[in-house]
């Protein structure tokens, strides 16, 4: 069996290149977990249904994602402790209902990303989508079976993640968008949808997706009072990327759709990048569809297993089989599953939403009354702010989202 992920811990505290590539990796790793087949899949639905309106709540999503990871990888990071681990300290036996609640909304959500990545394989090769399902799934075992799987897996979600984003930018610019109708209703909006806003931030920051660079951070020794420069521009930078490349997509898409062009049911972001860019937008969506499946793929395993395995020594020397059988089983439910992909999708990260307000609201608690937990680190009182303004946002939109999932999932 392949060693384990964390080699990079031997490393010394001095930057090393392995502790670069592990910050790196991080940032990544969870800009490309939220960068799924979710997150474009949602932001296609919500363009056809708002139109340029549909820039207030991108913009919206992006500060209360920005401010949620400030505080996340901060108090993780400072810490040195995994969520569910500071969930234990705070109440016992509170990490293991985080670890539930967070195992469960993964498991969800990457049988989502299984679907996603046979999508993009479908759209590349017209391979059927659940061969394309098992081979993608399969690729994402491989890496994990890697001697060194955790430098494995971080040079694969920087390199994927920058191939999206370059890619979707060309799109966003030959479809020609209406830039200044969406950047007068991203703070004037002719329609706010709740369910629009709660979505986005689950799909960016819910469940897994919230703790998927901390925990790699902690995995990798980058931890403690004196990292706290690496931490917080990490935390920034990752969002920053996940902001880009939730812009040019909305660009991308709002450019086909304010031109008055009906999309396919079945596949509508593929039909927008085909119609903007012909045949070769086509190919470019199966690229970015299947990039942002494999590599969500990969952040919903390694985030979802390391919210078990420091539950006790058998479990960390267990964790790369953990996380082959995650996959495996994701691979499963998405083979037997009778449900559309799209609805799937959206669903997902409207139930990470809803995850969200207790694991941040917990981290929250310990930045506020633990200090002893942060190695006495003196937490800033404007973030303290910030994140409890935040965690209040997270716990309204949840509960008037409620209904629309309901309505969504029937």
């Amino acid at each position: 069996m392949a060693d384990e992920i964390d080699e990079v811990e031997a490393a010394p505290p001095r930057r090393s290149p392995a502790k670069r590539g592990a910050l790196m990796g991080a940032v990544f790793l969870m800009a490309t977990s939220a960068i799924g087949p979710g997150f474009i899949t949602q932001t296609t639905e919500f363009t056809l249904e708002l139109g340029a309106a549909f820039a207030f709540a991108i913009l919206l999503s992006i500060v209360v994602d920005i401010a949620v990871q400030l505080n996340v990888w901060r108090v993780i990071g400072v810490s040195g402790m995994k969520a569910q681990d500071l969930g234990n300290k705070v109440v016992p036996g509170l990490g293991y209902l985080m670890a539930a609640l967070v195992v469960f909304g993964g498991l969800v959500f990457n049988v989502g990303n299984v679907a996603g990545a046979s999508l993009g394989l479908d759209a590349m090769f017209g391979l059927e989508t659940k061969i394309g399902g098992a081979l993608s799934a399969l690729i994402a075992v491989g890496i994990f079976l890697s001697k060194r799987a955790g430098a494995a897996m971080d040079k694969l979600v920087v390199a994927l993640g920058g191939l999206m984003i370059l890619l979707t930018a060309y799109v966003a610019i030959v479809s020609e968008p209406p830039v200044g109708e969406a950047m007068k209703q991203a703070v004037l909006p002719d329609t706010v949808s709740f369910l629009a806003i709660t979505t986005l931030i689950g799909g960016t920051v819910g469940g897994y997706i919230t703790y998927a660079g901390a925990h790699r951070l902690v995995d990798a020794g980058v931890s403690g009072p004196e990292r706290i420069k690496e931490i917080s521009r990490s935390s920034v930078v990752s969002m920053l990327v996940t902001g880009v490349m939730r812009v040019l997509l909305f660009l991308a898409l709002l450019g086909v759709v304010g031109g008055g062009i009906s999309l396919a049911e079945g596949n509508p972001t593929a039909s927008a990048f085909q119609h903007a860019a012909g045949e070769v937008g086509l190919r470019l969506f199966g690229m970015v569809m299947w990039a942002a499946g494999i590599t969500s793929v990969i952040g919903a395993a390694y985030t979802s297993i390391s919210f078990v395995s420091s539950f006790g020594p058998r479990l960390e020397r267990s964790r790369n089989w953990l996380v082959l059988g995650f996959i495996l089983i994701s691979l499963l439910v998405f083979l037997v599953l009778d449900q559309a992909p799209t609805t799937l999708l959206v669903l997902a990260g409207a139930l990470n939403g809803l995850i969200l307000p207790i694991g941040f609201g917990v981290l929250m608690w310990i930045a506020w009354r633990r200090r002893d937990l942060l190695h006495g680190y003196r937490y800033p009182r404007w973030l303290l702010v910030v994140g409890i303004l935040v965690f209040a946002l997270t716990v309204y939109l949840g509960a008037n989202s409620i209904t629309g999932i309901a309505d969504l999932w029937n």
